[in-house]
């Protein structure tokens, strides 16, 4: 008999990560893993409905104060809530701040899902990162607390070696790749309760030898295209996802595609 869960409905709440950039489908949208995360749950209940308010480069106020309330109102099974990194990628965070607005949406979501998920991000190796790791850790600790305090279900992404190997990252180095996301959908379902469909740990096979010159030359292509704009918003206070709807604003039912293609 079977006794895996199935839920009915899911909405995913936060910001790129959970928009799904850098998964890029063919029209030029993004699916990622809450695509296919809910397009694995629609096929084990014809009555399932799903719904994504997560918009690029959203902080965790912006979170709290643009996505939290639809999302409770909703009364999803579930809910997945995954913020505060793009708050301490920033050149200086109060870290006090986003504790009080992870705790506010926590404690907002908590009571009106069946069942409230937290994250770990995952954090890519090399060197742009290494500055902000302290603070990674430190907002990873708040949402520990947090996921014990309110009996949240906590999946670590930033745990696992095989999405921090740079292969599974966007040219930009922020976003994973469509394989980043396949297997972040894989980990939120195993943390779900549904049977494995792979084991989404296994590292990549060993990467091959790539030169010093290679290396300094995408290091040069990346500070250009990715950096440079990324560093110009921070200093002027704009965002990606500044008048940016919601991809999927609405609870209804989902006819994307499979969690394989």
């Amino acid at each position: 008999m079977d006794t895996t869960p199935a839920y009915t409905s899911f909405v995913a709440v936060g910001d790129s990560f959970t928009e799904g950039m850098s998964d890029r489908l063919p029209d030029g949208s993004y699916r990622g893993w809450a695509d296919l995360l809910a397009a694995r749950l629609a096929l084990r209940n014809p009555e399932f409905r799903y719904a994504n308010l997560a918009v690029r480069g959203k902080l965790i106020g912006q979170i709290v104060a643009e996505q939290v309330e639809a999302a409770a109102g909703m009364r999803a099974d579930v809910v997945t809530l995954v913020g505060g990194l793009n708050d301490a990628l920033r050149p200086s965070c109060d870290m006090g701040r986003i504790r009080g607005h992870l705790e506010e949406a926590v404690a907002r979501l908590a009571p009106h899902c069946g069942r409230l998920v937290l994250m770990h991000s995952p954090g890519r190796r090399g060197p742009v990162l290494e500055r902000f790791r302290p603070r990674m850790e430190e907002l990873f600790t708040v949402v520990d607390d947090l996921a014990a305090r309110y009996g949240a279900t906590l999946v670590d992404l930033y745990g696992a070696p095989v999405l921090s190997d740079p292969r599974m990252w966007d040219p930009d180095r922020l976003h994973l790749t469509a394989e980043g996301h396949r297997r972040t959908a894989e980990a939120v379902g195993e943390a779900l309760g549904l049977p494995a469909s792979f084991d989404w740990r296994t590292p990549l096979p060993p990467a091959a030898p790539v030169s010093w010159g290679a290396r300094r030359a995408a290091d040069l292509r990346f500070a250009r295209r990715h950096l440079a704009p990324w560093i110009g918003r921070r200093l002027t206070g704009r965002s990606s996802g500044d008048g940016r709807p919601p991809k999927r604003p609405d609870l209804l039912p989902y006819e994307g595609r499979t969690a394989g293609s």
